[in-house]
């Protein structure tokens, strides 16, 4: 934003679906007291402060992120479309549904096909949402109650370059247009009535400055608008800080998911407290292990990511107990982990940093890259 756009609305901008343009931010929604809280970390050096971003309670427990490429292309019809994608997880011992409507996207060829999002998308919003953690890219408009960030192509294409997770910007656009494109729906399960709380798209709003300059210019700016569950996790300081750089550096995309749900429930890590949980409850919960056949290869794969995270540091060691039933056939399996001495600190800093956020909230904004300062 300009210095003469300061104090008024911009004229919408350029969108990618029509009919869905949305006002820019205005300088005020990147300057103020929840976003300064949102960018700021409890950390010692400017390089933690860059290995840091935020994880959300609900919405990055919610399963939106669990059908491959690969399985898509198994279940589009002769016609490039795939049905409703309905997903029964588990949040703090509530059941509830996720309803998925799918981004119907127009290919090259003109021909169209239906998509997903998958892990490519999932690590496209987890860098956006790091982007917006630095000062004058996140913005938070408590006025029309929404979230997001201000980037380029270049911009998005280096962080994720920067994590170990190179994309071209024919893949960067086609998962921003799939996010923006495709419908969450999540409810309460009871029976076969399932009662609606929210149902909005992945990004609600996707805009760009200038059309035509998307495909040709990498530094056109572009504006995200984030899930409405993300504006309310920032706005009622919900959110946790975790090791974003570490969570990215992992290998599968199940190995990611089993950290951030550590990052978000063993808050109270520590080398003498372990933390139990069961194989059945991943699978519910994380979606990502439906299609493994026999059973055994799911354990296996499980068993990997366990591994791949003892290996990166996060645990110390993990105990795994076997219970099989009629034939040897597995029921379920108690994993009991313990955690890493930086995972405890992690731990402890997020808590800190959290308790701090709202016993003590800044007297001022603007300091978001200053490590400890409150």
């Amino acid at each position: 934003m300009t210095d003469g756009e300061e104090g008024k609305r911009p004229p919408h901008a350029a969108n990618k679906k029509p009919g869905k343009a949305m006002a820019l931010p205005m300088k005020a929604d990147f300057q103020n007291v929840q976003l300064d809280l949102f960018q700021r970390f409890l950390c010692n050096t400017e390089l933690e402060h860059d290995q840091l971003s935020n994880t959300f309670d609900l919405w990055d427990s919610v399963p939106r992120y669990s059908v491959s490429r690969q399985a898509m292309t198994k279940q589009r019809t002769e016609k490039g479309f795939l049905e409703l994608l309905k997903i029964d997880f588990n949040y703090k011992r509530m059941f509830l549904k996720a309803i998925i409507q799918p981004a119907r996207i127009e290919e090259r060829d003109g021909t169209t096909q239906d998509y997903y999002p998958s892990a490519n998308e999932e690590l496209v919003e987890d860098a956006l949402r790091k982007i917006a953690t630095v000062q004058n890219n996140g913005y938070f408009d408590r006025q029309n109650y929404r979230s997001g960030v201000v980037f380029t192509l270049h911009m998005l294409r280096q962080e994720l370059k920067k994590r170990g997770h190179t994309r071209s910007y024919q893949q960067i656009v086609l998962s921003l247009n799939i996010l923006s494109g495709s419908v969450i729906e999540l409810c309460a399960a009871d029976g076969n009535n399932c009662e609606a709380f929210t149902r909005s798209a992945y990004f609600p709003s996707l805009t760009a400055v200038s059309r035509k300059k998307l495909i040709d210019d990498p530094h056109a700016k572009w504006v995200v608008q984030f899930h409405p569950l993300v504006t309310q996790s920032i706005d009622a300081l919900t959110y946790r800080q975790f090791n974003y750089h570490q969570m990215m550096s992992h290998s599968t995309q199940l190995a990611r998911w089993l950290h951030k749900q550590l990052s978000l429930k063993f808050t109270f890590a520590s080398l003498v407290t372990p933390f139990e949980i069961r194989y059945s409850t991943i699978k519910r919960d994380s979606a990502l292990l439906e299609n493994y056949n026999p059973e055994r290869k799911a354990v296996t794969a499980l068993d990997n990511a366990w591994e791949e995270l003892k290996a990166q540091k996060v645990l110390l060691a993990v105990k795994k107990q076997v219970v099989t039933g009629l034939r040897g056939k597995i029921d379920d399996v108690v994993y009991t982990l313990t955690p890493s001495p930086d995972f405890v600190a992690q731990m402890k800093a997020a808590n800190k940093r959290q308790s701090l956020a709202v016993e003590k909230p800044p007297d001022s904004v603007g300091n978001s890259a200053t490590a400890k300062r409150w």
